[in-house]
């Protein structure tokens, strides 16, 4: 939304500037002070605008009615209204004013005012809403009394007109008394809407916690009520003077250092955070003579403290690097960074994971949540398109079942089971399975059976998705043809579906 680049601090005139010119002028002025105080903050000063429509004619010139009498006695001239818009800008502040009714909005825009504010008991009324969504402006809504299904309706009311809008969290109490501000709600609005979120506050004037807490849930707009206090005029018990905005101010610049600012992505970390961190790692250490060209792999190393400077430590080692010896190291000796090649493997398997997915929705199977795969590479990632397939083990007492996954143009190397018999069922696609020399070819609702012991190999030229029925599954229970597959003991990968 516009003006929330940095913050939105917005300034409301406490009853309506008291419907005098100068005072509301005056009001401008003192508390744009601030704003040169606080240049990480936008800034806005709020009026508030009702038409003669608004009032029953029968009702406009009662006495006795203490809102109605507030109302229409607070009123501007256009001209004097014009005024003290044209005051808020040249001092630096964005306008904005509250309609109370349709011919206010129209009002309210030919007067060049920046932003609509929805008031808690405009929320819902759809007229006036229609109305406002007509026009061009940000339109930020107060949320007091509104119900969930309220603030959804209206949610998406500005969504489907492509509006840009703000909600805010507000309770209608004057003043709201600590027990009742419900700043868990600012959360609450977050997780329900897709919208910047802030605060409209009525709590006393002296109270510069809710707004530290407001920061640290992450509202991004804050609304108070503003007032001089003068010998004509006093300050209800909302109303903040320009000291006690500074103060509320001030306690939001501290709150937003605690927090790191405003932020949605991670942190950058200081080079004392950095440095203290580092001598608490545990380093990596050759547990055995080790000579050029051997991988670093979890069987050769142990890890201990102390670390020294240029070591490889223990967050090096992840399951996606792969490291191989430049140097030769000796059993106790630290691993140097310098001493590997260090490869990556990381967006490999993420591009394989991506294209299995495509292929597993193509075939509509439905597997359990939280399900993991293992991709299964004979020869390695980098031959991973050509040789290899991915497993996912659904279930394994004594029988299995497990989800195969073989990418266009794949093949799975010639091997043999020691005592599991197993069963393909074809979900999607076609498989080509050898079996002692004979050839058979698989399609879509297709069973095939290969006995224990019986040597076989598989491939698919479009890609084939099916499911594996067989005997318990055992560790290690699979004989490979070529005897370099059967040391390679790093060739599976497992990462969750």
């Amino acid at each position: 939304m516009k003006y929330i680049d940095k913050p939105l601090f917005t300034f409301e005139m406490a009853n309506n500037h008291m419907g005098d010119v100068e005072h509301g002028l005056r009001i401008v002025r003192e508390f744009g002070k601030l704003i040169n105080e606080y240049p990480e903050f936008n800034f806005s000063m709020k009026l508030q605008y009702r038409d003669n429509t608004f009032f029953h004619p029968d009702h406009i010139h009662r006495q006795d009615h203490r809102l109605i009498k507030r109302f229409t006695e607070t009123r501007l001239s256009d001209a004097d209204f014009k005024r003290i818009v044209n005051e808020i800008h040249s001092v630096g502040f964005i306008s904005m004013c509250t309609p109370w009714d349709e011919i206010a909005v129209d009002y309210q825009t030919n007067m060049g005012v920046q932003v609509l504010k929805v008031a808690s008991c405009a929320f819902t009324d759809w007229q006036l809403l229609e109305k406002i969504v007509q026009i061009d402006l940000p339109i930020i809504a107060s949320t007091a009394g509104a119900t969930e299904q309220d603030i959804k309706n209206v949610s998406e009311f500005f969504k489907n007109r492509n509006k840009s809008y703000a909600i805010l969290h507000c309770v209608g109490e004057y003043p709201c008394e600590d027990k009742n501000l419900d700043l868990n709600q600012i959360d609450y609005l977050k997780n329900l809407i897709s919208a910047p979120i802030g605060y409209s506050t009525h709590e006393h004037p002296d109270n510069v916690d809710s707004i530290k807490i407001a920061v640290a849930k992450g509202a991004v707009i804050f609304e108070k009520h503003v007032g001089v206090p003068s010998d004509q005029y006093a300050l209800n018990a909302y109303s903040a003077n320009p000291e006690q905005a500074r103060k509320w101010l001030e306690a939001a610049r501290q709150a937003y250092l605690m927090c790191g600012g405003v932020s949605s992505e991670r942190k950058n970390f200081s080079d004392k955070e950095i440095t203290d961190l580092a001598i608490l790692y545990r380093g990596v250490y050759a547990k055995t003579d080790l000579e050029i060209g051997q991988l670093v792999d979890r069987e050769k190393i142990f890890m201990a403290m102390p670390n020294v400077d240029g070591q490889l430590v223990a967050k090096d080692m992840g399951k996606y690097q792969i490291y191989s010896l430049q140097a030769s190291v000796m059993a106790g000796q630290p691993i140097f960074r310098t001493d590997v090649q260090v490869k990556d493997t990381k967006a490999t398997v993420d591009a394989y994971h991506k294209k299995i997915k495509e292929l597993l929705n193509q075939s509509q199977i439905l597997l359990p949540k939280n399900s993991y795969l293992e991709i299964s590479h004979h020869y390695g990632l980098a031959k991973f398109l050509e040789y290899g397939a991915a497993l996912i083990h659904l279930i394994n007492r004594d029988y299995s079942k497990i989800v195969m996954v073989m990418l266009p143009g794949q093949k799975y190397p010639q091997h043999m089971h020691i005592t599991k018999d197993e069963t393909y069922y074809i979900v999607h696609g076609c498989l080509s399975v050898e079996i002692d020399g004979a050839n058979q070819n698989l399609t879509p609702g297709q069973t095939f059976s290969v006995p224990r012991g019986a040597k076989h190999s598989f491939s698919t030229v479009e890609g084939v998705v099916f499911e594996e029925i067989a005997t318990r599954y055992i560790q290690g229970d699979s004989r490979y043809t070529d005897e370099t597959i059967n040391a390679n003991i790093k060739r599976k990968t497992l990462v969750p579906l």
